[in-house]
């Protein structure tokens, strides 16, 4: 990506984030965050990925929210920025924030487990871990 193309996917960004939760906080949309924008080449269409806080009842109707209010978001971005053409704007739910919250729990789940069998000890049976060079003369500069 051009340094034109990253500034420009920044500062629609920045604007669209504003904008979100300036004028679309209601509560039936859930917690709007736009979370990347990639343009292309030729400054013509700009990806806009984000994510929602909410139930997947929530998540679907801001989704179909954003398709609907596409060109008056469009206008509002062309109007704060100075573009001489502003991109069309395509919306892709990304869903990371999910993949990471179900990941963490299946995580914390395994460490319940281990720790119901008795599994405490991380450092592999070893009594001495983290004292090496302890009894060696070695004072750690060499001495």
């Amino acid at each position: 990506m051009s340094i034109r193309t990253e500034r420009v996917a920044s500062l629609l960004k920045e604007e669209l984030g504003a904008v979100l939760v300036r004028d679309y906080s209601d509560p039936s949309y859930g917690f709007i965050t736009v979370t990347d924008v990639s343009v292309t080449r030729d400054l013509r269409i700009a990806k806009v990925y984000f994510s929602i806080m909410g139930n997947p009842e929530v998540q679907k109707k801001t989704m179909a929210m954003l398709e609907r209010e596409r060109p008056h978001l469009r206008g509002i971005v062309g109007s704060k920025l100075r573009l001489r053409y502003v991109p069309e704007l395509q919306f892709y739910h990304d869903t990371t924030m999910d993949r990471v919250h179900r990941i963490n729990t299946l995580i914390n789940e395994i460490h319940k487990q281990d720790d119901a069998k008795g599994g405490g000890n991380t450092e592999g049976g070893r009594e001495d871990a983290g004292n090496e060079g302890a009894g060696n003369g070695d004072d750690g500069n060499g001495r």
